[in-house]
């Protein structure tokens, strides 16, 4: 079912996010070629997929959530783009094609990553990808803020650089990894939520719990597969993160342990569904996907 579900998902949030990237000028095409090479070549679109099975499972219609899902992936494919950079993990492939700043340049790079980040928020506001009302609106702009910024995913990244040879406890590891991963997934949710016009407090606080356990679980299925799958597989460098010293689950538990633990926080997330009729079987099918996939 998850597989059918992700083609329809993933067609649909790919027609919205071809409409993005036509040049205003001829001045820019190399800009937007950049733009579009780092979000349209490849990827599984799961925080796009989040935000429509969200939506759905409050009773909303999918394309309702076609600007929130949009807009999670932009910002998904500007921070790969900057991460990817020599500054930063230095890698030369991202989804078995070459990374942004080898395709074009670092310069380029740098600025598609910038344009990128920028766009996801217009796209929030396109009344081509959204008929939310204003007050929806600004609560979409304000979530995806936080999750992008400091205090979210940019914050994440900061501790990840600076704990590189660092043996970090399963307290200070998840702290990371539910800023650096776990907060865009919590936003891709949140948007899909109010994008159906329909989210109640208590609806919201149910799809936080989900979020944040799927965000832990995703991560740590990402550290699993960093040992156990391959590079052609994965579609960017196998064995990354050991090569760079970084702390991982894997290392930290155990990799029987951190298959246990992938497994227990899928369940955290599933029991944080109960409240949800079979419209949110999406998300539930996604909960399973998320520690069961092999790249």
């Amino acid at each position: 079912m998850i597989a059918a579900y992700s083609a329809t998902s993933q067609a649909r949030v790919n027609a919205a996010l071809e409409t993005l990237f036509t040049a205003p000028s001829p001045e820019l095409a190399r800009l937007y070629e950049a733009m579009r090479y780092s979000v349209m070549n490849g990827g599984k679109r799961v925080r796009p997929l989040l935000a429509y099975a969200a939506c759905e499972a409050l009773g909303g219609k999918p394309e309702q959530a076609n600007g929130a899902a949009c807009a999670v992936e932009l910002i998904h494919a500007y921070s790969l783009v900057h991460d990817d950079l020599p500054a930063m993990d230095d890698d030369d492939l991202r989804r078995g094609q070459p990374t942004t700043h080898k395709k074009f340049d670092e310069a380029c790079a740098i600025l598609a990553g910038d344009g990128l980040q920028s766009l996801a928020f217009s796209a929030l506001l396109d009344s081509r990808l959204s008929n939310a009302d204003a007050e929806i609106r600004l609560q979409m702009v304000s979530a995806l803020a936080l999750a992008a910024g400091p205090a979210g995913m940019v914050g994440g990244q900061a501790i990840d650089l600076g704990s590189v040879g660092l043996k970090l406890d399963q307290k200070a590891l998840e702290y990371m990894h539910r800023h650096k991963t776990g907060a865009l997934i919590e936003a891709s949710v949140k948007l899909g939520a109010l994008a159906s016009g329909r989210a109640e407090k208590d609806e919201l606080k149910s799809l936080q719990s989900y979020a944040q356990a799927i965000g832990l679980a995703f991560q740590v299925q990402d550290d699993i597969l960093d040992v156990e799958s391959d590079t052609e597989t994965l579609g960017k460098r196998q064995g990354a993160d050991i090569a760079r010293d970084k702390p991982t689950y894997p290392a930290l538990l155990g990799l029987d342990a951190a298959k246990a633990y992938a497994l227990e926080l899928r369940d955290q997330a599933l029991h944080a569904l109960r409240p949800f009729d079979a419209a949110a079987e999406p998300l539930r099918d996604l909960a399973r996907y998320i520690v069961e996939r092999r790249s």
